[in-house]
């Protein structure tokens, strides 16, 4: 059970989209296209290597998949199409991009440390068959890419109306500030780290710009990027009301607040926050002083006390 149980509530996503009639056939397209891409990408190099970190290379090009399946198996390109497909394709490519020259220039080559960290998970929680179990976290990757983080794009892809609701542009708005506020983060981050490496200061913690408030900035603003593409799709929803059994339209809905979950468990605990902080605390000596003096996830002032060394300006 300890290896079937990761896998349960994204096949139930998965169903859920196949006992949707209008959504069948598509999700049909979408959890085969998921399955033999990881089976090749992600899946195979697994098992030969020992490593998981594959999954990097994988799940953003899953992204791909799906915003090239929406523009196929679309009876009426309007706006809202082209607009949800435009953004999984962007998302896709700008990570599976990075993806690939990471593994090209040999930084998968190793296992990446929050995988790693993974593997101290499954120690500690009983778990013996490694091989195996890398199967099966490769699988979760590739079920959680066909049923609730394709959600909101199918969901979208469900509404025929050319207009496009005020809450799609409320979320427009945030999709772009989202976006913003990473790819802002992410320079900070790198920009700092050239600033560290010429002083010859490599163990400094970043704490400058939005680093400040958050100590994981880049994190919080990818979680409301998908906030933004769920708000995007609760107006497509709610415009099935009546079209769809009940059950089946709350469960759609519930499937949205889901998708936030996911992300925001992922972002913190999963691959993100938590196992970075594992390692952080070790390498950097002020660390540990910058979590108690920063928010880890959701920005907010700073608090007295922590003593944290900025590094070079």
């Amino acid at each position: 059970m300890n290896y079937i149980k990761p896998l349960s509530v994204f096949l139930l996503g998965w169903l859920l989209l196949l006992m949707t009639p209008p959504l069948s056939s598509i999700a049909w397209v979408s959890g085969l296209a998921q399955l033999a891409l990881f089976i090749l990408v992600v899946c195979i190099p697994a098992w030969r290597t020992g490593r998981i970190s594959y999954v990097d290379i994988g799940w953003p090009w899953g992204l791909v998949v799906i915003g090239v399946i929406v523009l196929a198996m679309s009876e009426h390109l309007n706006i809202r199409t082209l607009a949800v497909s435009a953004i999984y394709l962007f998302i896709g490519l700008r990570m599976g991009v990075t993806a690939l020259r990471m593994w090209r220039d040999g930084h998968i080559d190793v296992e990446l440390p929050r995988y790693k960290y993974q593997q101290r998970r499954w120690e500690k929680a009983g778990i013996t068959n490694i091989p195996l179990n890398r199967q099966v976290e490769v699988l979760v990757q590739a079920l959680a890419n066909a049923s609730f983080l394709a959600l909101p794009a199918f969901v979208m892809w469900l509404n025929p109306d050319p207009a496009i609701h005020p809450l799609e542009w409320v979320a427009l708005l945030l999709w772009i500030a989202a976006f913003a506020m990473e790819s802002v983060a992410d320079m900070q981050k790198k920009a700092f780290i050239k600033r560290t490496q010429a002083s010859g200061d490599n163990l400094a913690v970043c704490n400058v710009g939005l680093w400040r408030y958050s100590r994981h900035p880049n994190y919080f603003a990818e979680w409301m990027v998908w906030n933004a593409l769920m708000l995007a799709a609760l107006s497509s929803w709610w415009a099935l009301y009546g079209e769809l059994d009940m059950v089946i339209w709350v469960l759609l809905g519930s499937g949205l607040m889901f998708t936030s979950r996911c992300m925001y468990v992922t972002l913190v605990h999963y691959t993100g926050a938590k196992p970075a902080e594992y390692y952080s605390v070790q390498k950097r000596p002020g660390y540990a002083a910058y979590q108690l003096q920063t928010n880890q996830f959701f920005p907010g002032p700073s608090r007295a006390g922590g003593g944290v060394e900025a590094g070079p300006a």
